[in-house]
């Protein structure tokens, strides 16, 4: 395993710690969490389909997001009712993958604070690494015209996943030029990491995902933040603004839609000494408290 380290500092900027590598020592794994029972209970309610079959039927990189944090045994029902509708991704016999995230920003936070204030011209650069299979992408996530989420990827060499290599640059470079109009900005560095387990199921005609993750962690080289193990993080990805049979179901458990972004939740909950009013709530309801890195 290799542990994270920190990037050379710059005395200007604000204490955030940035990565150098990722995966760090795992604390012991805990018995799986409501949240995981639920997730793995609910999936093998539903049929299989393979990754390709999949792709082929609902791509979704243009698509209508909403996040839910979803109650464990909320989850099941909603699952119990959809499980006709829906198949589960199911590569040789796995239902649940790994994926680990490291996000780039500016020494001085750009890309949140952005979020903080709700600008229009946003986005979020990271790698995602899916780690049941080591293939890693880079990716730039927009907003669009509409207020649709618009991800655009391109392949990344998984050893370089800390890295902003150039074919990296060039793409952020040429995303941000085409979708805004704006120029790359300057210093983007690793700034943390995210890691969860993730079950994605879609619908059977193809036009909404859910992807239902559980044990999110957040860290850099000195903290870290755990969920609580109580919620499903549940983000369903439509073509429309209509929302799928999800979004009805979930209305009528009584379970609302969030604003939530896994990188901005991240940075403030391992830096409170930065604005984070729009993820306060989120974070005293669904993450457990700041605590050491494991050595």
């Amino acid at each position: 395993m290799s542990t994270l380290a920190l990037v050379p500092p710059v005395q200007s900027v604000p204490p955030v710690q940035s990565v150098k590598a990722v995966k760090p020592s795992p604390r012991p794994r805990p018995s799986a969490s409501p949240a995981e029972q639920a997730v793995a209970a609910a999936a093998a309610l539903v049929e299989p389909i393979g990754l390709d079959e999949l792709m082929e039927l609902a791509e979704l990189q243009t698509r209508v997001d909403r996040k839910y944090f979803v109650p464990a045994d909320v989850f099941r029902r909603m699952i119990a009712q959809l499980a006709g509708e829906l198949r589960v991704l199911d590569i040789d016999g796995k239902r649940t993958f790994g994926y680990e995230s490291v996000y780039f920003d500016t020494p001085d936070l750009a890309t949140y604070r952005a979020h903080v204030q709700r600008r229009r011209l946003r986005f979020k650069a990271r790698t995602r690494t899916y780690t049941d299979s080591g293939l890693c992408m880079f990716e730039v996530k927009l907003t669009g015209a509409r207020g649709e989420t618009v991800k655009e990827r391109v392949p990344h060499p998984e050893q370089h996943r800390a890295e902003l290599t150039e074919g990296a640059l060039e793409h952020l470079r040429t995303t941000l030029c085409r979708a805004y109009h704006q120029d790359l900005p300057a210093g983007m560095q690793p700034t943390l990491v995210t890691t969860y387990r993730r079950t994605t199921f879609v619908s059977r005609t193809g036009e909404a995902r859910l992807t239902c993750d559980s044990g999110l962690r957040c860290l850099d080289l000195n903290h870290e933040v755990r969920d609580t193990g109580t919620h499903v993080l549940v983000e369903s990805k439509s073509g429309g603004q209509g929302g799928s049979a999800a979004d009805r179901i979930l209305r009528e458990l009584g379970v609302r839609p969030a604003s939530v972004s896994k990188y901005c939740v991240a940075v403030a909950a391992l830096h409170p000494e930065l604005p984070s009013n729009p993820w306060r709530q989120t974070l005293q309801r669904y993450f457990q408290p700041l605590q050491a890195a494991a050595a």
